[in-house]
């Protein structure tokens, strides 16, 4: 198949999954172009991103010029098309925080993208993220373009269902793809209960040939690592006054926090006022190889999240043969499961997180290294890239099977 992908900002240092996808995708012998509204936030400091960000055409550098050619051009040729998108975007405006020309600017890209699709031998659009990227391909395919999916991974479109028009994009998609089965039951709420049948489970997937046997867990002080932006749906401040509790009982427990975030400020603010500036370690983003350095180092992950899909980093943990210590939220309880690859907490129970770091910094070497033997073997049954993608590519031929 000759696939487009559509993404809202891409390649992010947090969405490595997607550019797994893509590559497991190509090796299987599709073709994918990239298309993105806008580039990286910040520079990338991972070579494969940097090459991600090479193959990818920018929507909006096109300019407005080319996007308002694009508009007319499609009004032009295509009236009946332009009605559609355009009761589409009323509707969806209706519902919508951002409002009217938000969405017009939306049609302005699905213009553009139909445009750049005429003619390319593309015959599935396929969005991540069921926000602005699965609303443009919603609208280049009610404009005559391909037919579309969209992988919604939460938490964000679990937030505001209606304001994103979920179900119109469910309604309207050959399929829309859930990362867990949390999120197939988050989706179904928002879902006429005839377009249930189109809601599948394609999980996010790692490269197992990437995670080698591991070394084993070192010897030493106890060393935790967290790895995520530092916002507040990742908990941060609670794995910080976690730490806080366990400064006397524990005193040679070390944290290392990978990430960056509009919350960095405020957590170092914290980490100084419980004086914990040795105890815990800010690393900024890093590339992949510092990311499997410090896993290697540590004796287990912690995942403090208030709000998630199923996090990257949870099965990344677990392929490098380390413990998990994570929240009983969304899809994780579908991964890990307590006292055999780590521990579950309530999301907010700083106590509880505590306790759970002192039950992994108190465990036997060869309890966590059962663990972690236990994570590699469920994480890759589970969240293998290839096999993911190819459940992902069997889904667009069979919807094109059915057009």
């Amino acid at each position: 198949m000759r696939i487009a992908y559509i993404l809202n900002t891409y390649p992010q240092p947090s969405h490595s999954f997607i550019r797994r996808e893509i590559v497991a995708l190509e090796a299987a012998g599709h073709e994918v172009q990239r298309f993105a509204m806008r580039g990286p936030e910040g520079p990338l400091v991972d070579v494969q991103n940097q090459a991600e960000q090479a193959r990818t055409e920018y929507v909006l550098q096109a300019g407005a010029g080319r996007l308002l050619a694009a508009v007319l051009k499609t009004l032009v040729q295509n009236p009946a098309g332009m009605g559609r998108a355009l009761r589409q975007v009323w509707q969806a405006a209706k519902r919508a925080e951002s409002g009217l020309p938000r969405h017009l600017i939306y049609l302005a890209e699905a213009c553009y993208l139909r445009d750049r699709l005429a003619g390319s031998g593309v015959t599935h659009l396929h969005a991540h993220f069921g926000t602005n990227a699965a609303m443009v391909a919603m609208l280049c395919h009610r404009l005559g373009g391909p037919r579309y999916s969209f992988t919604v991974h939460g938490p964000e479109e679990f937030d505001s269902p209606r304001a994103l028009s979920l179900g119109d994009k469910i309604h309207h998609a050959a399929f829309a793809v859930a990362i867990s089965q949390f999120g197939r039951s988050q989706l179904y709420r928002w879902a006429a209960p005839e377009d249930w049948p189109r809601i599948r489970v394609v999980h996010c997937g790692i490269e197992p040939a990437k995670f080698p046997t591991p070394p084993p867990l070192p010897d030493g002080p106890r060393r935790l690592v967290s790895i995520g932006r530092l916002v507040e749906q990742k908990g941060q401040l609670a794995l910080v006054a976690a730490m806080a509790q366990l400064r006397d009982s524990h005193p040679e427990l070390h944290l290392t926090l990978i990430g960056d975030g509009e919350m960095r400020q405020t957590i170092e603010a914290e980490i100084a006022r419980h004086n914990l500036a040795e105890r815990i370690t800010l690393t900024g983003w890093v590339d992949e190889a510092r990311v499997t350095a410090e896993l290697s180092a540590a004796h287990g992950l912690v995942m403090p999240s208030f709000a998630e899909g199923l996090p990257m980093v949870v099965m990344e943990a677990m392929a490098a043969g380390r413990p998990v210590i994570a929240t009983y939220i969304a899809g994780t309880p579908e991964l890990v499961q307590h006292d055999r690859h780590g521990w579950l907490v309530p999301a907010g129970d700083v106590t509880a997180l505590a306790t759970a770091m002192a039950a992994l910094h108190d465990a036997p070497l060869d309890r966590l290294e059962e663990m972690g033997q236990a994570n590699r073997l469920r994480v890759f049954e589970r969240h293998d890239a290839a096999t993911e993608a190819l459940k992902l590519a069997r889904h667009m031929q069979e919807a094109g099977a059915k057009s």
